[in-house]
């Protein structure tokens, strides 16, 4: 069986297309060169919808690109593709029909193009993805030969852009929970296969610069006791071997002293999900997180306000509470007496259904207003 060396590089960079800073840049510049066009574009854009999605392009002008993305994406002549199938431009209408529309004249003659392919994927009748092809004019209009290699290349752009789709959803998860995690106040830190560290949050790197018990020495994460080493070392030695094994590591904890004298830090430290099918040392081994007693909250007072129906001064209050201060340094920061401070309390009291200071400090800390 005869491998084409041009047509096996084009398959594989479709599926590197996905992991490329600007998506499928690398094929649609290599299909330019293959077919002697002077633009390619893929165009992403989700199924049953008048927005031109995301459009991707090598070759054409830029002036071209924006007035197509700015409305005469409308226009496009290929018009209800039936998915899969490649037609040339010249196919659909003649082209010195064509060059009088007011797509060409403002789209495409100011890239030079001329001749087109077009063919259309809809992807789990959720995406739908369009590859054009231009060449310019004066050149041989698109024949079988490149029909032909197009419609080999459309079920590879069909699965990679699939992945596309199944790493953008992850990416968008991972981001929302690295945010929550942020907002919560608690420092996170991944650990590889190895035990290095990969990644850190903001709060954690700030727990780090302050070298107070806790820090990082390169990629090793260190802290100040040695008894506590010992055993940070222990528990992370333990979870990794097992999880090397395919067991259901359990979640350890451990607190961390620090030499200021300052609160106490909490560390959980859990194992991460493993695939037998790689490398475990190569994949996100351990998370830790970190939380530290003396991390205020910064719910907005105005969320705060919402979700308990709080006026802005009972809002300010228990929050101010939730975050350490006394009755007395609430009322003198709110520039009240302590009785006006009290009927506020007693206010909150009755809104959120608790009658004690503490429960109403659990309850701020808990909600979901420290999301915002």
């Amino acid at each position: 069986m005869m491998v084409d060396n041009s047509f096996s590089e084009l398959v594989g960079l479709i599926y590197e297309g996905p992991l490329e800073a600007s998506p499928w840049s690398g094929f649609l510049a290599r299909l330019k060169d293959v077919l002697g066009a002077v633009a390619t574009t893929l165009v992403l854009r989700p199924y049953d919808t008048d927005r031109v999605g995301l459009i991707l392009t090598q070759g054409g002008s830029s002036e071209g690109i924006a007035r197509y993305r700015d409305g005469f994406f409308m226009a496009d002549p290929f018009v209800a593709l039936p998915p899969g199938e490649v037609v040339a431009l010249h196919e659909i209408v003649p082209l010195a029909e064509f060059e009088q529309s007011e797509l060409y004249r403002l789209c495409m003659a100011p890239g030079g193009l001329w001749d087109s392919l077009g063919a259309d994927l809809r992807i789990d009748d959720a995406m739908e993805a369009r590859l054009r092809i231009a060449r310019s004019r004066g050149a041989r209009a698109f024949g079988k030969p490149e029909k032909r290699l197009c419609a080999a290349l459309l079920p590879h752009i069909e699965r990679a852009v699939r992945i596309h789709t199944r790493l953008h959803r992850v990416e968008s998860e991972r981001a929302l929970y690295a945010g929550a995690v942020e907002h919560l106040a608690v420092g996170a830190v991944i650990l590889d296969g190895k035990g290095a560290v990969t990644g850190a949050n903001q709060l954690a790197r700030q727990l780090f610069a302050q070298h107070d018990g806790i820090w990082l020495d390169g990629t090793s994460l260190r802290v100040h006791s040695p008894r506590e080493a010992a055993e940070l070392r222990r528990l992370t030695t333990e979870l990794l071997a097992e999880r090397r094994q395919g067991l259901p590591g359990v979640v350890q904890a451990l607190r961390i002293t620090r030499p200021s004298g300052r609160a106490d830090l909490g560390l959980i430290v859990r194992p991460l999900p493993s695939d037998p099918a790689v490398d475990a040392s190569e994949l996100p081994g351990l998370a830790v997180f970190i939380s530290n007693p003396e991390e205020q909250s910064d719910a907005p007072v105005a969320v705060l306000a919402k979700l308990f129906s709080f006026t802005p001064t009972e809002a300010q209050l228990a929050l101010r509470l939730a975050n350490g201060m006394n009755l007395d340094e609430v009322a003198a920061a709110l520039g009240m007496s302590r009785n006006t401070a009290r009927a506020h309390l007693r206010s909150v009291f009755t809104k959120t259904g608790i009658s004690r200071q503490s429960a109403l400090v659990r309850l701020i800390l808990k909600s979901v207003a420290s999301l915002a």
